[in-house]
């Protein structure tokens, strides 16, 4: 069946067992797989056949798992990866190189941040960071003929502002790049952001494609609809070396981009996901759709409470209509806005910290965007490497906290957060 909703691809896309084969997909635990011929074999190293040369490139598991989230997307490839943060420097690093900059939005999540500004930037790659307030004109202003890609969060981790995906792929392709979009909060159930022009999308799978806690992962999905033969990607359009002279855009066409991702990067980086974590995967994945509508619904409640609770000095969830990005996110978020909100505790940091130690039910993790409600302080914690003027360009304050709503009863988790309110008093 061709164009099928989300809730079925979840489900029904990726593997497809046929007559007599299992009915839930095999785990392929195996390092290596045995040819017939030597011949058959040097035909995988060329690049002409189809197949696994070994475990570390791909894995019967793994592909079926990528071919899923393809289809959810609705691109023409997919590479999972070992975590999130290697998604995110094997999507840059496939285009870019030292001498080389990107142009990324600075709302972005802190680890990526700092990946972005710390170490690329020790492997000669540049970050030009676009801020809040930018007018059209300083934002041009950050292009040159070295610069590669932009990058952005179709909800940003912790500010949860909305990319406003059209107007930055129209950026983008004005200075002939690519968008890259990080989808890890919305997931394509609530976004799929090649619908608004993006070009490659990213995703922490660790997070709501997981939703258990239990697999740390990464994606990194090829829409295939760049041009790659705009004269600024040699690396795809000229001979690879190390593959007997492979044109990859000639040889692959629209999977240009991932194929070179995956045979060259993967095979030189090895940030390969495990195969049993990639059979968890895709067994939560079948869930997602329903657990991202509790999610949202339950988050839009709790933040509705806590706009209305005079012990709350602010509320940020894009749902709300006093939010500044609601227009943005009735456009491209139309079914909500994940489970993520963030608050402030009248009190400043001392009154976060107690209103957090005081949660009965919610848990003080590092990690978001799973089953179970959690909280997080992310000033002192995922983003403590960042300095005071970084955090207010990410939209970080010291009284923000971070709160992953679940998909418990509503009842219940609002019930706990008004006895931990209770405790600070106010």
């Amino acid at each position: 069946m061709a164009n099928t909703h989300i809730e079925t691809k979840v489900l029904q896309e990726g593997y497809k067992p046929e007559n007599g084969q299992p009915r839930i997909l095999p785990i392929y635990q195996s390092t290596t797989y045995q040819y017939e011929s030597s011949e058959f074999l040097g035909q995988l190293f060329d690049l002409t056949a189809d197949g696994h040369m070994y475990t570390r490139i791909s894995n019967p598991t793994t592909a079926c798992v990528e071919q899923k989230l393809a289809a959810m997307e609705g691109g023409v490839g997919a590479m999972l990866t070992s975590s999130g943060q290697a998604a995110s420097l094997m999507a840059v690093f496939n285009i870019a190189s030292a001498g080389d900059n990107i142009v990324s939005s600075s709302t972005i999540y802190g680890g990526t941040l700092n990946l972005f500004a710390v170490t690329m930037k020790r492997m000669g790659i540049e970050t030009r960071f676009i801020t809040p307030e930018m007018s059209a004109e300083e934002m041009d202003a950050l292009f040159d003929d070295r610069t590669r890609l932009v990058f952005g969060e179709t909800i940003a981790n912790p500010a949860l502002t909305v990319l406003d995906i059209e107007a930055y792929a129209e950026l983008a392709h004005r200075h002939g790049v690519p968008l890259i979009v990080d989808n890890t909060f919305a997931t394509p159930v609530l976004c799929r952001p090649f619908e608004f022009g993006a070009d490659i999308v990213t995703h922490s799978t660790t997070k709501y494609l997981d939703g258990h806690a239990s697999v740390v992962g990464g994606c990194i999905i090829d829409s295939g609809n760049f041009n790659w033969n705009n004269g600024k990607y040699p690396e795809l359009c000229e001979p690879d070396e190390s593959y007997h002279g492979v044109r990859y855009t000639e040889q692959f066409g629209k999977a240009a981009y991932i194929t070179k991702a995956r045979v060259q990067l993967m095979r030189d980086f090895g940030c390969t996901p495990n195969p049993i974590g990639m059979f968890l995967l895709n067994n939560n994945i079948e869930s997602l759709a329903v657990r991202m509508d509790r999610h949202c619904e339950n988050a839009l409640k709790v933040a509705q409470m806590l706009e209305a609770d005079e012990r709350i000095s602010w509320v940020n969830y894009p749902m709300l209509p006093s939010n500044p990005d609601h227009a943005l996110a009735k456009k491209y978020l139309p079914k909500g806005a994940s489970g993520v909100v963030s608050f402030g505790v009248k009190g400043g940091r001392e009154a976060a910290t107690r209103f957090m130690d005081s949660l009965k039910m919610a848990a003080i993790v590092v990690h978001v965007a799973d089953a179970r409600t959690s909280v997080l302080h992310p000033a002192s914690t995922t983003h403590r490497q960042l300095t005071d003027q970084q955090l207010v360009d990410a939209g970080i304050g010291p009284d923000l906290v971070r709160m992953s709503v679940g998909i418990e009863h509503i009842d219940d988790i609002i019930a706990d957060i008004k006895q931990a309110l209770d405790q600070i008093g106010g």
